[in-house]
């Protein structure tokens, strides 16, 4: 935040520099001159030179008269305010230019965006949902309409209003934006566990199929047809769901585990399940399927060898602290000495290591967490989390 406030402040010196010049090539043309102007903006740009940044703001401000040449200008130091959470005094500058005569329309727009992006940041939602509405009626097929129409998209979905954020985005913004189609696949998987919870189940795989069609990458909508088929009774249809989600993202195989062996030991079928987790072994060797397998066995066929051979060999291939935590506790398992203190100590620190490690990683800002968050809580990107992977995760 520091560079990017920085950065701001140099540009909005170099636009007062400019504004500078030119008053001065029109005073040796015969007109007025602002000495104070000159004044002020060398003041500032001290302060800036300085690291007295907040000074230095106070000194561009009042050193840069509002006129047709610097709205521009203002724009950005209104916009410099609110990248640096102080969205109130943003608001007080976009107003006040609003309320000058010589704005155009284009430049009416352009401002008007620029407050009611002021007013989400503030939260007043209302507000910048009259605004955004506006614009989007006075301004048709332009370029400020799209923007308007992505925040207010954002607008509804930070309200939980689904239905209206699609109604915004679907077909045109999805069309041209890969986020938005992965947010609004989300959004219809919102309405769709919605209808599940209501026993809309007829709706709900109507969003859903709308979710695919929209983004054939949305793990979570076959997580969902999953769900469903198994609260009618239908687990083979449960799992065939559920077998689609590699082809999708191998990231999100340990997601899919536990629904899976649910419908298996609903079926009665441990041996469909452990070939099952072959198959998945092959595809992505994460911890979560190499442990799941090895009970399995273990339940099974009752024989520890078969389990300690299988994790071995997968730790071998590809190593993880998880893994070799359970095969500790096999080691003492199948172990005729009884309770060894060295095993348990041993066992109680890989325990310790792997609890205090998060489960989960936004691919794009690197928030983690235990649980799997479909809108990451901090950058608000849908989809982007996933399980860890690696020697400290899956």
């Amino acid at each position: 935040m520091p560079d990017l406030l920085l950065l701001g402040l140099l540009i909005i010196a170099l636009a007062i520099g400019w504004g500078l010049g030119r008053r001065e090539r029109q005073r040796k043309e015969g007109t007025t001159s602002s000495p104070t102007l000159s004044r002020d903006y060398f003041v500032g740009l001290n302060y800036l030179l300085n690291d007295q940044q907040d000074r230095a703001i106070e000194t561009f401000i009042s050193a840069l008269e509002v006129n047709s040449d610097t709205i521009e200008t203002h724009v950005t130091l209104g916009n410099l305010f609110r990248s640096r959470g102080e969205a109130d005094r943003a608001v007080k500058i976009h107003q006040n230019l609003l309320a000058r005569p010589f704005l155009d329309n284009q430049q009416s727009a352009r401002v008007q965006l620029e407050l009611s992006r002021d007013f989400l940041h503030l939260g007043l939602l209302d507000r910048a949902e009259r605004i955004l509405h506006g614009l989007i009626r006075e301004e048709p097929s332009s370029e400020t309409q799209h923007h308007a129409k992505r925040l207010l998209a954002d607008l509804f979905e930070r309200e939980g209003e689904w239905q209206q954020a699609l109604d915004v985005a679907v077909p045109h913004l999805t069309r041209q934006h890969e986020d938005l189609r992965r947010a609004a696949a989300h959004w219809l998987c919102e309405l769709a566990e919605h209808e599940r919870r209501s026993a809309g189940h007829g709706l709900a795989r109507k969003h859903l199929k709308q979710a695919l069609s929209i983004d054939d990458r949305c793990v979570r909508a076959n997580l969902i047809k999953a769900e469903l088929q198994h609260d009618t009774g239908q687990y083979r249809q449960a799992i065939k769901y559920l077998d689609l989600i590699p082809q999708q993202d191998l990231g999100f195989i340990p997601t899919l585990l536990e629904p899976l062996e649910r419908n298996y030991l609903l079926l009665d079928d441990a041996e469909g399940l452990i070939a099952h987790l072959y198959r998945l072994l092959d595809q992505a060797p994460y911890t979560s399927v190499i442990i799941l397998l090895a009970q399995t066995l273990r339940r099974q066929r009752g024989n520890d060898d078969e389990a300690i051979s299988l994790v071995t060999a997968q730790l071998n291939r590809e190593p993880s602290l998880g893994g070799v935590d359970y095969l500790i506790g096999l080691y003492q398992d199948s172990s005729n000495d009884g309770h060894d203190e060295r095993i348990e100590l041993l066992r109680q620190h890989t325990h310790t290591l792997i609890k205090a490690l998060p489960r989960h990683r936004c691919g794009r800002c690197g928030f983690t967490g235990d649980h799997l968050h479909w809108q990451c809580p901090r950058c608000r990107t849908w989809g982007a989390t996933k399980p860890i992977t690696g020697i400290e995760g899956e």
